[in-house]
């Protein structure tokens, strides 16, 4: 497995709300923080309630050797894993395990568009930083409601100058990805945060502007979707079982708790793993992966259930049958 992790305690070290509904957490690990990449995440032990659950979030910022930095938005439509880490207070105890990353930074390459969907920008303060360090050209858009929403705006204005474009709606100043892409030199790279809607649109962007495919690099919300996040259930081909799977809950996570074993890796979306068989809809499924392309998402045919979710009754099969006695 990509994902070998290795947990450990931390104290919240301090927090600050960088806006009104983003709030920063910079966490101290006992024996200090383990170095990592430009663009790396961390998963972050938490109740929600009363039940344990796992989180991710994006590491902010240069690398400090004592704490981790993350921001956290208050979103009223998550599974409440922002709930319970804004209710943390400094010198809490939490759980957190080791950095990882799956955004691959070539060195070599001289030209990166970096594009940042409102709390996207986490993971991507790190990367324009160290590429800024090296003197690699790039822009970083910024796509947010308002300035007032933009996390690390006046930072990210000081390091980067004109470098850094802000979209804000409420300005009408929208971000055109088509232009943009075509715009690029030949040999630019792209790497983006942002939510399901911005990672589609820019998906189709990228391959109508004719570009590599594997140059457009990304990082996910395993939260994010196209549908509200709501109650479902999941039925269970020739098992006659039918599931619930609460706001709160993944249907990977209720699975697992259920003895129907689902191998998993990520639990962002992203590698692929845990995809199981879909037999039938009653209703609609909100697929929040980026593992599979856009037709195979029409198709509903298999579905990621680290993150995706559904609205009605989902039949699956995940091909897990009990050993006979």
């Amino acid at each position: 497995m990509r994902f070998a992790e290795q947990w450990n305690w931390c104290t919240v070290d301090a927090t600050r709300d960088v806006t009104l509904g983003i709030r920063e957490f910079r966490l101290r690990p006992d024996g200090g923080a383990a170095p990592y990449p430009p663009g790396s995440h961390l998963n972050v032990a938490v109740l929600i309630d009363g039940q344990p659950a796992r989180r991710s979030y994006s590491l902010v910022g240069d690398r400090d050797p004592h704490t981790y930095r993350i921001a956290v938005r208050l979103a009223p439509d998550s599974r409440g894993g922002s709930r319970a880490m804004w209710n943390l207070k400094p010198g809490a105890r939490i759980e957190i395990s080791s950095p990882s990353s799956l955004l691959e930074i070539d060195w070599n390459r001289q030209n990166y568009c970096l594009i940042a969907g409102g709390i996207g920008i986490t993971p991507i303060t790190a990367i324009a930083s160290a590429l800024h360090r090296r003197n690699i050209d790039l822009h970083l858009h910024y796509a947010v409601k308002s300035r007032g929403d933009a996390a690390y705006l006046s930072e990210l204005s000081s390091a980067l100058g004109d470098r850094l474009i802000v979209h804000a709606s409420d300005e009408g100043a929208r971000l055109d990805l088509d232009l943009t892409f075509r715009a690029l030199p030949s040999d630019a790279v792209a790497i983006m945060c942002g939510p399901m809607r911005m990672l589609e649109t820019a998906r189709r962007a990228w391959n109508d502007a004719g570009r590599a495919p594997a140059d457009l690099r990304y990082e996910t919300f395993g939260s994010s979707g196209l549908l509200p996040t709501a109650e479902f259930r999941v039925r269970l081909k020739d098992s006659g079982a039918e599931l619930v799977v609460s706001p709160n809950s993944s249907m990977l996570d209720v699975l697992n708790d259920a003895g129907f074993e689902v191998m998993s890796d990520c639990q962002r979306g992203e590698c692929g793993v845990c995809a199981v068989d879909v037999i039938a809809v009653d209703g609609a499924i909100d697929h929040r992966d980026v593992f599979f392309s856009e037709q195979q998402k029409k198709d509903n045919r298999k579905i990621c259930p680290c993150v995706s979710r559904a609205v009605g009754i989902v039949t699956i099969d995940t091909l897990y049958r009990p050993e006979a006695a």
